[in-house]
């Protein structure tokens, strides 16, 4: 490895054309920058300059590291600019990671008041499916997270090196057709009176699923799936065509695209968390000014009647 302070030393003489100039040039003395070229050409293990009474000029081999010095150092400035502008929020990249639900509702505003505070900072979303998020954060593919868990169910440590922050813990409440006889009550309805109705449910390995009808059938409602699909908006649809009842998180319910009844059931044991994913200490100032900025966001959302 070539220490950059020798290449940025032969770069100066062979632009100066002498190692006295190049040593003012650089705020050495020319002893001092002789001794570093001669580091230099030990560690290229050959000649790189041939000093004579005018000045000095470099050899072939010195000719040939002088390329690729100039390459490296320019590489180096850049890489010292994108940080400054990274660390002052004027500049770098922040690679951002949602589940569906959070994307569409929770996450805009927050990428709004970013952007308008930060606008050189370049913003990119992907949409995964919980623990691919996780793992994205984990392998560095993103910087951080929005993720979601359900409770009960069973627990799913995060991958090394990435903690979860918690930020908003909802409800999953009953969907129904308007105008369905089970959305009329006002209070909390019993998951008993759910028994004998046609249920509209996710994918069989969405652990939403097995929780919804674990705590079913503990209350002593049995329920025929009658349509499953793998999207909330899709589940959704299906209750507000009639084709059955459907339990989903509140978000859903309340941002539907199709008109819904709602209930909450009683007892609210069923429970969807959503955290943010992200790797202490390996962030950002991007990164830890949007994770403020969701803190508040989910803040706003929870406490909303």
């Amino acid at each position: 490895m070539y220490d950059p302070t020798r290449l940025a030393a032969l770069v100066a003489v062979a632009e100066a054309g002498s190692i006295t100039r190049a040593a003012a040039r650089l705020g050495y003395t020319a002893p001092a920058l002789s001794q570093q070229l001669a580091k230099l050409e030990r560690e290229a293990g050959t000649a790189l300059l041939v000093r004579h009474h005018r000045g000095a000029r470099l050899t072939a081999a010195g000719e040939l590291l002088l390329i690729r010095a100039r390459r490296v150092l320019d590489e180096l400035d850049q890489a010292r600019h994108e940080l400054s502008q990274l660390a002052g929020l004027s500049g770098g990249r922040l690679r951002i990671g949602t589940f569906m639900t959070a994307g569409t509702h929770l996450l805009p505003p927050a990428l709004s008041s970013f952007r308008r505070a930060h606008p050189d900072v370049e913003l990119s979303v992907t949409e995964f499916v919980p623990p691919q998020d996780t793992a994205a954060v984990a392998l560095g593919e993103i910087d951080l997270a929005l993720t979601h868990a359900y409770v009960p169910g069973e627990a799913m440590p995060p991958p090394d090196g990435v903690s979860l922050e918690p930020l908003l813990t909802e409800e999953l409440v009953l969907v129904t057709a308007p105008g369905h006889a089970l959305s009329a009550g006002a209070g909390r309805l019993p998951l008993a009176e759910l028994a004998g109705q046609p249920l509209v449910s996710m994918a069989p390995a969405n652990p939403n699923r097995r929780e919804v009808e674990a705590a079913l059938a503990a209350a002593g409602a049995s329920v025929a799936v009658r349509c499953e699909s793998p999207s909330y908006a899709v589940v959704c649809a299906l209750v507000s065509a009639g084709l059955g009842v459907a339990v989903v998180p509140e978000m859903m319910a309340e941002g539907s695209v199709t008109p819904l009844g709602i209930r909450r059931l009683d007892p609210p044991e069923l429970h969807r968390r959503i955290s943010v994913a992200y790797r202490p200490g390996g962030g950002t100032p991007a990164a830890d000014t949007l994770r403020a900025l969701l803190r508040g966001a989910f803040t706003r959302h929870s406490s909303a009647p």
